[in-house]
């Protein structure tokens, strides 16, 4: 067959739209991906080594000697918590780029529904510096009804069958999971238990008095039996309001607990009046002090700017940590949930959480070798 014009340029044309399918095509198709990717990786770069199989990650430091206290005394940490949690760490990077601060211990929320033990995305968090938290939730999110005073219904997740052994494979594959892990995670079992709001709070699902505490002792030792001994167990009730089930009533025993944990938001629905960081937790901490002398770490706060006053109640909480030594840390709920909570919705939030969190307490760095501080 002889070449003509014709025919050379129906070549060039397929050999093009060829290139185009196969190579130019997918490069375009995953160019988003890649600098998101490249976005997350200027803000949180993945400097610190993690070994598995329960191997220290020192860079050759003695696993037993000269290890780092995090929070260091006198210091406290300040994390986050996102809506993607370890799925995309976008939202961490932002606030990172926005405060100037990289986040020492970022929260993430995983039910029983839907995730199973992934060592990848957990080490990924601690590669980047920051100690990974898990709000370690048994239900099935999926499920949720927008009606408040049913989010607590889902029969398949009552206490009793925790305590009875109906979770205790799916436990098990966690808890040799986290013992495999080169770091600390930070287990926050089945939170706000003195609300009515989940599946595992007394007051819901038909759960009876005690059953929280039989349960929580129930997972903690089938970790210990599995040799999970880097788990951190964060027990973080609500801040206490009326008709709450009381603190005393469900919390586990210093045996069981390492730090305990508190949410509170200035702007929840129904409490949209000003309340200040004090207003919100002063009452709560007395009352855990007198159950345990544990460290208190704030495992959820957010400020809304309804008002315009998120700024002002940033600077305000900055101010007043200093006046509560037993805190350890603080973690912001980075995210959207009825409220955008998020720090980055504005200029002067920004501004006021950068001046705040520059102060030399909040710069303690996490390793992957650090040791959880056992004492306020």
């Amino acid at each position: 067959m002889r070449p003509t014009v014709p025919r050379v340029l129906a070549v060039v044309l397929a050999l093009l739209l060829g290139g185009y399918v196969f190579v130019v095509g997918p490069h375009l198709a995953g160019e988003p991906d890649r600098r998101r990717a490249a976005a997350i990786d200027a803000a949180l770069p993945p400097t610190h080594p993690v070994h598995r199989d329960g191997q220290d990650s020192r860079d050759g430091q003695d696993s037993r000697d000269g290890r780092a206290t995090f929070p260091a005394p006198g210091d406290a940490f300040v994390g986050i918590m996102t809506d993607a949690g370890v799925h995309d760490l976008t939202e961490a990077a932002r606030f990172t780029r926005a405060t100037g601060h990289l986040p020492q211990v970022y929260e993430f929320s995983l039910d029983w529904a839907s995730d199973t033990f992934d060592a990848g995305p957990v080490d990924d968090v601690a590669r980047r510096g920051m100690m990974p938290l898990l709000a370690w939730e048994p239900w099935d999110h999926r499920a949720e009804p927008d009606e408040e005073r049913l989010r607590g219904v889902q029969p398949r997740y009552r206490l009793s069958r925790i305590i009875d052994g109906a979770f205790d494979p799916y436990i098990r594959a966690w808890a040799k999971g986290v013992a495999s892990l080169g770091h600390p995670v930070g287990i926050r079992f089945a939170h706000e238990m003195n609300g009515y709001w989940y599946p595992w709070c007394e007051e819901a699902n038909g759960n009876r008095p005690g059953e929280y505490v039989r349960a929580w002792r129930h997972v903690h030792r089938l970790f210990e039996q599995a040799g999970a001994d880097n788990a951190v167990w964060v027990w973080s009730p609500n801040v206490h309001y009326e008709n709450a089930t009381p603190f005393e009533e469900l919390y586990p025993g210093d045996a069981y607990v390492d730090w305990v944990g508190l949410s509170g938001y200035y702007g929840t629905v129904g409490l949209e009046s000003y309340q200040s960081f004090d207003r919100i937790f002063t009452a709560s901490e007395r009352r855990l002090r007198r159950l345990t002398a544990k460290p208190l770490v704030i495992t959820e706060v957010g400020a809304t700017d309804a008002a315009g006053r998120k700024a002002e109640w940033i600077t305000d909480m900055f101010r007043s940590l200093p006046r509560h030594p037993g805190i350890i840390g603080v973690i912001w709920y980075e995210a959207v949930r009825v409220i955008d909570w998020r720090v980055t919705t504005s200029a002067a939030s920004v501004r006021a959480f950068a001046a705040g969190v520059s102060a030399p307490r909040y710069r303690t760095p996490w390793s992957p070798g650090a040791v959880p501080r056992a004492r306020p």
